[in-house]
């Protein structure tokens, strides 16, 4: 807490923010992806909802991510300021005050959660609760300064939406829904450390503990490669839930084993360049595979291609 006084000291907030300020706290990248494997659970889920109900649960995905993103770009400032990739970010660059981030990102996430409660259910607000509270608390707040095994468990926070989506339709918790919670689950180590492999110099000036500043980029790799193959079989597993077909099966067959061939070549190569290529692919792969739920079993599809 001490360096983020420090920053919250020297850093002047004359200007005033503006909207562009407000949406990047929101970290929009990030959710675009948590509303699109919400939209996938709320898609695949057995049952109907009504569309207006569909789009408020939707709506309140995106609202509780974006304030969970304001909280961390909140909290995480001090080390904002410290590596590049994050330090034109409003807070940092001094664009916006820290407890005007801090009351957007608290609005957001109270208003969210009692939407999502009293629009739609309140398992699905309880699970939207949760995500928001598990990368706050547990991921920013404890996990992310104190243990290379940070984005292992705080992983689950991203993790939550398509079961928000499905309980959302369903106001149940399933065993299909808690697999499509694993495999984002184990899709979050390899996809972050990948990132951190070209990025390490950035976390080490910041003092966050990821696992190629910890422990090395090698035993990192090995990680890596172990998750991607307990990646693999759970990529297939809503087949035999009956969750999807065999079109989702064959396409999530290919993804993964390609993902498998990058995290490989990963291994065996020191350049940046490979670690970011499959960074970047592995954004690609989780939209690929949450696709192809949804277009699995979409009305109508397989007698598109002839099934």
């Amino acid at each position: 807490m001490d360096n983020i006084i420090g920053t919250a000291e020297t850093t002047s907030y004359g200007s005033v923010a503006q909207v562009a300020d407000f949406w990047a706290l929101l970290k929009p990248g990030v959710m675009y992806l948590v509303v699109f494997t919400g939209f996938s659970g709320l898609m695949i889920a057995p049952g109907t909802i009504h569309p207006f109900l569909g789009c408020v649960a939707l709506l309140c995905i995106a609202i509780a991510s974006g304030g969970a993103g304001a909280i961390n770009m909140w909290y995480d400032r001090d080390i904002d300021a410290i590596m590049t990739r994050t330090k034109k970010r409003p807070i940092p660059a001094g664009r916006m005050a820290p407890d005007v981030a801090l009351s957007f990102g608290v609005i957001l996430s109270i208003f969210s959660v009692m939407l999502m409660g009293l629009a739609v259910n309140w398992t699905a607000a309880i699970l939207l609760a949760l995500a928001n509270g598990f990368y706050v608390f547990v991921y920013t707040m404890f996990l992310k300064r104190r243990t290379p095994q940070n984005i292992v468990i705080g992983g689950a926070a991203g993790a939550f939406p398509p079961m928000v989506g499905w309980a959302a339709v369903t106001g149940t918790v399933s065993i299909e829904s808690i697999v499509l919670f694993l495999i984002i689950f184990m899709w979050t180590p390899p996809h972050f450390w990948a990132l951190a492999l070209y990025k390490d110099g950035d976390y080490a000036a910041a003092k966050i503990p990821m696992l190629p500043v910890v422990a090395g980029r090698k035993n990192t790799k090995w990680q890596m490669l172990v998750y991607t193959l307990i990646l693999l079989p759970l990529v297939l597993a809503p087949v035999y839930f009956g969750v999807a077909g065999m079109l989702y099966g064959g396409v999530a067959l290919a993804a993964s084993l390609y993902f498998l061939y990058l995290n490989i070549c990963v291994l065996r190569s020191e350049e940046d360049k490979v670690a970011k290529k499959m960074f970047f692919f592995s954004i690609l792969y989780l939209f690929l595979l949450f696709a192809m739920l949804i277009i699995d079993r979409a009305p109508g599809i397989m007698n598109l291609i002839g099934g």
